[in-house]
């Protein structure tokens, strides 16, 4: 299996540095904490990230 491909939010581009990173692994995205591989990694289906972020888009 190939290293995930990741990616910082750039919605996460704050001065104090808290971000998150998104990997697309098809069927799934995979995202962790940017400062803290070892707190695991989150693995969501390709609908609910589309639906995650069609929300966060939403005026």
């Amino acid at each position: 299996m190939n290293e995930p491909n990741w990616h910082k939010s750039s919605h996460s581009a704050s001065s104090d540095n808290t971000c998150v990173e998104v990997a697309d692994s098809f069927p799934v995205v995979l995202v962790r904490d940017t400062k803290d591989h070892g707190r695991g990694i989150l693995t969501v289906s390709q609908e609910a990230w589309a639906n995650f972020l069609d929300h966060t888009k939403a005026p």
